[in-house]
């Protein structure tokens, strides 16, 4: 597979990080499309085997996301800085402490955005509280799992 198509292939892999925080966009299926593309065009044993755990990984998160309770962030949708915040944090603490580093990335974001808007720490963690509650811990198990899969396509293609 040439560079173009990788630099390709890592820029749906972008969008679809980048689609799981924007409401209406199916940043999983982007994620799992380029990972797709990937292995057509490069049908290799290690390509196949991150798909097919890409595969599996997307379907246990859609069970679990299914199993939290159905709410909906706020009824106007999101703002689109707490998204940007939670995201933000998600990235670097995925990469500051690998893997397991995005969840309190996540909850640092969120926390940070959510001081800066109401002041104080009660308040702050308070809304925090009930972004978790009202549908982030849907939003943070996804954008986990598409990260994940973006971190296994990469070492694949550096290492593989």
């Amino acid at each position: 597979m040439g560079a173009w198509d990788l630099l390709l292939v890592g820029l749906v892999l972008l969008l679809g990080l980048c689609g799981v925080l924007l409401p209406g966009v199916p940043g999983s299926w982007l994620v799992w499309a380029a990972v797709l593309w990937w292995a057509l065009k490069d049908p290799r044993p290690v390509a196949w085997w991150v798909l097919v755990g890409a595969t599996v990984v997307l379907f246990l998160s859609q069970v679990v996301r299914w199993a939290l309770p159905s709410r909906r962030l706020r009824s106007g949708g999101p703002d689109g800085r707490l998204l940007a915040y939670a995201g933000w944090g998600s990235f670097l603490g995925f990469v500051l402490l690998p893997v397991v580093g995005a969840v309190p990335g996540f909850l640092a974001g969120v926390y940070l955005r959510e001081r800066l808007r109401l002041g104080r720490r009660r308040e702050a963690l308070a809304a925090l509280r009930t972004v978790m509650r009202s549908g982030g811990s849907s939003v943070l198990t996804e954008l986990f799992t598409c990260q994940l899969i973006a971190a296994a396509w990469l070492g694949a293609v550096i290492w593989g």
